[in-house]
């Protein structure tokens, strides 16, 4: 029982920053209270977003986010046409036995913006409700993360509810592992970009200190689509402190 107890307790708990997202995927992580997280995305066709969020207590928090494409170069910049809106709720706390439940929205996508079809070239999660189960194992702290979710963004004609699964694992002190796959059951139809193959994003977090960290990831590995026959590479930077 003690050895159960010593691998498989939360760890939420001990953690001072939890894991808010994988490559795309919410988790039910969330920010501390009176805390603020800063992130920049760096994607291609010289794309950059960024985002901020704001932990308002111990189980809700805030973000607003813009960016656009070819903003370096000397290519006409092409802005998203709006700032994006996101929240969350955690509803069930995570125990030694039940994994933490959240419910949240968001209306940021990635990508381009796709101003014929209402959409990004990923769609936004919309309303989503998340489970996450936390371990500490020997490498690290280990996280699994189931969602469902239905987005807004339906102006391919596409409306479906569709899930996703993931997964954080610690590598040692400093570097996660993230990977997620996404059904992408909401774009698989005759408008849509996807092609039915689902989602697969994975990606390498480091933590370069207490505050900043660094991620490259991967995504769209299986080439869902025929926007791109190659997976997409992306840098993040995030920034996390407390007020």
């Amino acid at each position: 029982m003690c050895i159960y107890v010593m691998v498989f307790a939360p760890v939420w708990a001990q953690q001072d920053l939890q894991p808010r997202q994988l490559v795309e995927a919410p988790t039910a992580g969330l920010l501390p209270s009176r805390s603020l997280g800063l992130d920049l995305r760096f994607y291609g066709d010289d794309g950059i977003l960024g985002g901020v969020s704001v932990g308002l207590f111990s189980r809700g928090m805030v973000g607003v986010s813009f960016g656009g494409s070819d903003l370096l170069g000397n290519e006409a910049v092409n802005l998203n046409p709006r700032v994006e809106f996101s929240g969350r709720l955690r509803v069930i706390e995570e125990g030694y036995t039940i994994p933490a439940l959240a419910v949240g929205y968001t209306s940021q996508g990635y990508g381009m913006f796709d101003d014929e079809l209402k959409r990004y070239t990923r769609k936004s999660k919309g309303v989503y409700l998340v489970a996450s189960k936390n371990f500490k194992l020997p490498l690290g702290h280990t996280g699994l993360h189931v969602g469902a979710n239905r987005s807004f963004e339906d102006g391919d004609g596409d409306s479906d509810f569709t899930g996703y699964i993931g997964v954080d694992a610690g590598l040692g002190k400093y570097v996660v592992a993230v990977a997620e796959y996404d059904f992408g059951l909401n774009d698989n139809s005759d408008n849509s970009l996807g092609s039915g193959k689902g989602f697969f994003n994975a990606g390498i977090r480091w933590t370069l200190s207490g505050t900043f960290a660094l991620e490259f990831d991967l995504k769209n590995i299986f080439r869902n689509g025929m926007q791109n026959p190659h997976p997409d590479r992306e840098l993040r930077i995030a920034y996390f402190g407390k007020f």
